[in-house]
């Protein structure tokens, strides 16, 4: 599932698995999680986003890193989740995050294309994602990516404990 990915300067980035394996893994792409938490609002929490990666890699979060040379400078994370009407198994992408400075360099088309990738061979049924109806730059990229909205459905959601 790995691969590289060329960019217009030259640049070399590397697209892989974060393995659950390793204690350093959770730890390497906890800065880059909580850049992406705050941006929607969460403070920022090392040490709880690491153990929470660890957890999550452990119940079976997926996750492909970006990196430039061994720097995570992107991610996205997805699950797998049963298809009972059809008694299979679809993959639902939960987020994608590129660092700002890092962006509009087909990062997140690379990490789009290596999760559609692994997802056609495990043979999933589909792949799924969701994104505010305002995030107009995502939207985009999702469209461009192939992604097209489902009519006819709406997201519902019961809060609870918070």
């Amino acid at each position: 599932m790995g691969s590289r990915l060329r960019q217009q300067n030259g640049r070399m980035y590397s697209v892989r698995p974060l393995s659950a394996r390793s204690p350093h893994e959770p730890e390497a792409l906890a800065g880059i999680f909580d850049l992406y938490r705050s941006h929607y609002g969460e403070t920022i929490d090392l040490g709880r986003s690491a153990s929470w990666l660890a957890h999550q890699l452990e119940a079976g979060l997926n996750v492909l890193v970006a990196e430039d040379d061994s720097t995570i400078v992107g991610f996205v994370t997805w699950v797998r989740i049963p298809a009972s009407l059809r008694l299979g198994l679809y993959w639902q992408i939960r987020d994608l995050f590129v660092l700002p400075a890092h962006r509009r360099r087909g990062i997140a088309l690379a990490l789009l294309d290596a999760v559609r990738s692994a997802a056609e061979v495990s043979g999933a049924l589909r792949l799924a994602l969701q994104t505010e109806e305002e995030n107009e730059a995502a939207l985009g990229l999702y469209r461009k990516a192939g992604y097209v909205p489902v009519p006819g459905y709406r997201v519902l959601m019961l809060p609870l404990g918070e």
